[in-house]
């Protein structure tokens, strides 16, 4: 899998999980720079300030603390079309609950995968969303 991405960002409250994943995107060489945040607050106010330069792609977990990934997704929905254009949202998380699916398909474009993250879910993404050769 060559890099093809210049940056990613985890936001998971499990440093386990951000961690495993972390050194999962770090093995298959998919990104320059990956970046975890603990709270989705952060790291929206983070990703989305002012001249600071698009994520290719963010992982966001639904069940966290504080700003939940719902929550997140709201957000996400509501910044400007050629902003939200620029990065490739993805929900990852535990939940396989119908009622949590069926919300996050309410926003269009956002994917969804059941945690572990894995190098075949990983390259099922980037062969959807970012049309890999």
């Amino acid at each position: 899998m060559p890099s093809s991405l210049n940056h990613i960002v985890l936001v998971d409250d499990n440093e386990t999980t951000s961690f495993l994943n972390n050194r999962l995107l770090g093995r298959l060489a998919v990104a320059e720079k990956v970046t975890t945040y603990t709270r989705a607050d952060e790291a929206f106010t983070n990703l989305w300030a002012d001249g600071a330069p698009a994520p290719d792609l963010v992982f966001v977990d639904l069940k966290m603390p504080g700003v939940s990934g719902f929550e997140f997704l709201k957000m996400y929905s509501n910044l400007p079309e050629p902003v939200q254009n620029k990065t490739v949202l993805a929900v990852l998380t535990t939940s396989m609950h119908q009622a949590d699916t069926a919300r996050v398909a309410e926003y269009p474009n956002v994917e969804y995968l059941t945690k572990p993250l894995t190098e075949e879910k990983m390259q099922k993404l980037l062969d959807k969303r970012f049309q890999q050769a």
